[in-house]
């Protein structure tokens, strides 16, 4: 029936998987896709309060009518992997992993950690990167999930059962992961990049469906746009943690670290400029702006303060209608 994909347009964490499960649940989407690496975690806070956060599963793992799909474009760390099933409680008839999706080894984990990118771009050092290029390369000794015993009972042609699925009326939604900002083919700050493309052309050929089968773009931004802690390149009106405390008024201190590598990150003040540039990308029918409770913590899950409406306003002013609002970890609200 349909296809939405979830794309983030900065520099990643806009809080892709909280509006992924959000829309999931919401919708009672039957199948759910992530694509890319272990270099990105998306977090998801449950109905019961319960926080996660997963490297390769998508969000929406948490939900038990939910057919978890890792396509072909997935580059899979066994080891997270096996943390990420136990932690979800996932059956292994909700998992669905195609044959050549591709296993990040110890050796590209070393290779990664052993090179320059660490301390000149603030790669995550996951061995997602090393493992893309020695795809490309077509070396030998590289291993796909069809070459791990321990997948055997997950494995199946991904891109056959959504394409069935979809000609039979049901709806996937893929989770896409970083942000337009880092995309190695189309941002302006290469190589402060990913080793993949972020748009939603590119998560779709990953998952390998047809672009005539999309309804739905949904791009997440978020109040104030981070980088990953170090030397991670150029981030316009960069600020401090302190600085935006401040001006929400938030009781307590405002700071956000990395999911993977657990630094500080960096963040700045809103900026428009990366924001239409991933529009234009995107063509996106559906955009949520998250963290707005760091424009004014007053803010509640389920209220937009006038003070927020201007804030919110303001940026619409530069991109277009912004359709939902997330005003905490676990908030999606429709304006």
């Amino acid at each position: 029936m349909s296809i939405t994909i979830v794309v983030g347009g900065q520099w990643g964490s806009e809080g892709k998987g909280k509006v992924a499960y959000w829309f999931a649940k919401s919708n009672k989407i039957p199948f759910v896709v992530r694509v890319g690496g272990s270099n990105s975690g998306h977090t998801v806070i449950d109905t019961k309060g319960n926080r996660y956060v997963f490297r390769i599963l998508p969000t929406a793992s948490i939900e038990e009518n939910v057919t978890c799909i890792l396509p072909a474009g997935t580059y899979i760390d066994l080891s997270i992997l096996e943390k990420e099933i136990a932690i979800a409680a996932l059956h292994e008839k909700r998992l669905k992993i195609h044959p050549n999706a591709m296993i990040i080894t110890d050796e590209f984990i070393a290779k990664e950690v052993e090179g320059p990118l660490s301390d000149s771009i603030g790669s995550t050092n996951s061995g997602t990167g090393v493992a893309v290029m020695a795809r490309v390369n077509r070396k030998d000794g590289i291993r796909f999930a069809k070459d791990e015993p321990a997948l055997s009972h997950y494995l199946c042609d991904t891109t056959d059962l959504l394409r069935a699925a979809i000609d039979n009326g049901q709806e996937v939604l893929i989770e896409g992961t970083q942000g337009f900002g880092l995309s190695v083919l189309h941002s302006e700050t290469y190589p402060y990049v990913t080793s993949r493309d972020t748009t939603a052309a590119g998560f779709l050929s990953e998952t390998g469906l047809s672009p005539l089968d999309v309804i739905n773009v949904i791009m997440v931004i978020r109040s104030y746009p981070i980088r990953v802690g170090g030397n991670s390149g150029p981030l316009p009106n960069e600020v401090t943690w302190e600085q935006i405390t401040e001006q929400s008024g938030a009781k307590s201190e405002l700071i956000e670290f990395t999911s993977v590598t657990n630094k500080v990150r960096r963040v700045a003040e809103f900026d428009l400029t990366v924001v239409k540039k991933a529009i234009q990308a995107n063509k996106p029918n559906v955009i949520i702006l998250n963290h707005c409770d760091y424009f004014d913590a007053t803010s509640y899950d389920n209220e937009i303060t006038y003070e927020l409406e201007n804030y919110i306003q303001k940026i619409e002013a530069g991109i277009g209608k912004i359709d939902f609002v997330g005003l905490s970890e676990k908030s999606v609200i429709k304006r």
